[in-house]
């Protein structure tokens, strides 16, 4: 199945060590090797990077880690395509503008026949390839757009609502593992995911908060700040598998995480 990763943190950060322990989860010793793809916001706004090769030798992962862009919210995924052509459009994560804000989404699994068992449920928003996880993307945007305008966000609780009715909807149909953000929250569903026995099951993403110091890398700060008059970094990880050695905390089946600024805020 493909891999999932995303940081959200209260100050801009740059992922440098986790963007370099995710490329190798996209490299030629797994089955993820069919694309990866990066988007990281940049105000309302946000940059994305994409290509249907295998992260591990990506020049372009390089100049990113490079360029060391900050952000608050990067969301990424690796590919194994198991619908779909291996192509660009078919490459995840998926970007499309609602309500003046810029929405990405990411999947991690198989929703099988999306097409025929939700019929006619994305009309405004039409895929530009193949694959389950677009359409599910587009399904989503089209319930959304009933409850986003341009001159409001609307409330936490009214996306949370359409958010989880998706959410269910989608694990009628397969495993359905997503990170999904409107520029201004982040929405994370833990379904289920193929294991190293190859079982289906549970957990289908990890979680790791960190407390740190407020500086330019404070991703790869491992130990709370100590730092007097420093305001305190926080930062939430999601991947579908721990890439560090410290205590990730598995999502329980169907379980729904909201992030804003780097704290929780819901699960």
């Amino acid at each position: 199945m493909c891999e999932l990763f995303c940081l959200a943190s209260r100050l801009p950060t740059r992922a440098t060590v986790s963007l370099e322990r995710f490329a190798q989860r996209g490299g030629y010793a797994t089955h993820a090797i069919d694309g990866w793809g990066l988007a990281l916001y940049d105000g309302h706004d946000a940059r994305l990077y994409k290509e249907p090769e295998p992260a591990a030798n990506s020049q372009w992962l390089k100049f990113i880690e490079e360029r060391r862009q900050p952000t608050n919210l990067l969301i990424s995924h690796v590919r194994h395509a198991t619908e779909g052509s291996v192509c660009l459009a078919n490459t995840q994560p998926f970007v499309r503008e609602l309500g003046g804000r810029t929405h990405i989404f990411a999947h991690n699994g198989m929703l099988s026949k999306i097409a025929q068992k939700l019929p006619d449920q994305y009309r405004r928003f039409a895929p530009l390839g193949e694959t389950d996880s677009e359409i599910a993307f587009c399904i989503l945007l089209e319930r959304l757009s009933k409850i986003w305008h341009a001159d409001e966000i609307p409330s936490l609780e009214a996306r949370r609502a359409e958010v989880e009715r998706f959410a269910s909807d989608m694990r009628t149909l397969g495993p359905a593992n997503f990170l999904y953000s409107d520029s201004d929250a982040l929405f994370a569903h833990g379904h289920r995911r193929i294991q190293r026995d190859g079982r289906i099951e549970p957990p289908g993403l990890w979680l790791l908060q960190r407390s740190c110091a407020s500086d330019s890398d404070a991703l790869v700060q491992e130990e709370p700040s100590t730092l007097t008059g420093q305001p305190p970094q926080q930062l939430v990880l999601i991947a579908s598998v721990p890439l560090s050695d410290e205590l990730w905390r598995p999502f329980d089946e169907s379980e729904i995480v909201i992030v804003r600024n780097g704290k929780v805020l819901l699960s």
